[in-house]
């Protein structure tokens, strides 16, 4: 995986291919912007395969999730019909063939169609519904939809299932014993440097020492939304955009809200600390 740019932790590398070679979903839970979509898109690119990519939300449904039928289409046809005197029940069956089927997310990835199993990232499944959990553990245990018009669509490659959660609820029990589990935390100081090294090559290491110290500093701190790796590489990269070498108060104050996304945490972190912050930062790195 370091070879596609994302440094794991050996615990990570195993669940992975544990995950690969049992043929069981992986279900990564953390906080947000530590790396747990990443590691699909890794994951795909590394077995050279498709991703497809399920963002779950409030009130999700299966016709966002799996497939609907393209409505226009189908009353476009109809009226075509009619047009040309033909109302034969065999050919307005055909309205409800796969030819005007929505395939969503998950109906694509278990299409009999795939030539090679696809990596299905679920991600952020605790913002969804508990009804549609359900329905999803039913899914996971046999990769199959019946779609009553149509009949049973079963995957002939099951696809590779990576399900992440940032525990704004708790996922249920059965869903999670389907799974393999891995926790990913906020990286040490070293992974972290590692990580900004590994995703851009052109940060001095000066500065990359001071952010990865400054950040650990913040996530200390008791601040509504402490900033994941995502937020770190964010801000180095605003910081290199102002053509900057290492950390300056001024500088660091006007490019907090690449760093920090709430006013609270920014006028928290922005007051007559951020001097010494910045100063533990620079002590760190040396």
């Amino acid at each position: 995986m370091f070879a596609r740019r994302y440094v794991a932790d050996r615990s990570l590398a195993t669940a992975v291919f544990l995950a690969l070679k049992r043929r069981k979903p992986l279900l990564l839970e953390g906080e947000p912007g530590v790396g747990k979509t990443e590691v699909a898109k890794v994951l795909a690119d590394l077995l050279e395969t498709r991703l497809i990519r399920l963002q779950c939300y409030e009130g999700i449904d299966i016709s966002t999730a799996v497939y609907e039928w393209n409505y226009t289409r189908q009353m476009l046809y109809i009226r075509l019909m009619e047009a040309s005197g033909t109302t034969r029940q065999e050919e307005l069956k055909e309205i409800f063939g796969p030819d005007f089927l929505i395939k969503r997310p998950l109906l694509q990835a278990i299409d009999p169609a795939n030539a090679k199993a696809p990596v299905l990232l679920i991600d952020e499944l605790d913002r969804s519904d508990e009804e549609f959990e359900a329905y999803l553990l039913e899914l996971l245990s046999d990769f199959q939809i019946t779609i009553p018009e149509i009949g049973t669509i079963a995957a002939k490659e099951p696809p590779i299932v990576v399900i992440t959660s940032n525990r704004t609820r708790e996922i249920h029990d059965a869903l999670r014993r389907r799974c393999l589990y891995y926790w990913i935390d906020y990286p040490t100081l070293d992974k972290e440097y590692s990580i900004v090294l590994t995703r851009m090559p052109e940060a001095p290491e000066r500065l990359a020492k001071q952010v990865c110290a400054f950040v650990r500093e913040l996530r200390a701190l008791d601040l509504f939304k402490a900033p994941g790796v995502a937020e770190t590489l964010d801000w180095i990269a605003s910081l290199l955009a102002l053509n900057q070498l290492e950390l300056v108060e001024g500088t660091v104050r006007d490019t907090l809200g690449a760093l920090l996304k709430y006013q609270d945490d920014v006028l928290k972190v922005g007051g007559s600390n951020l001097g010494k912050l910045i100063e533990k930062a620079r002590s760190a790195s040396s």
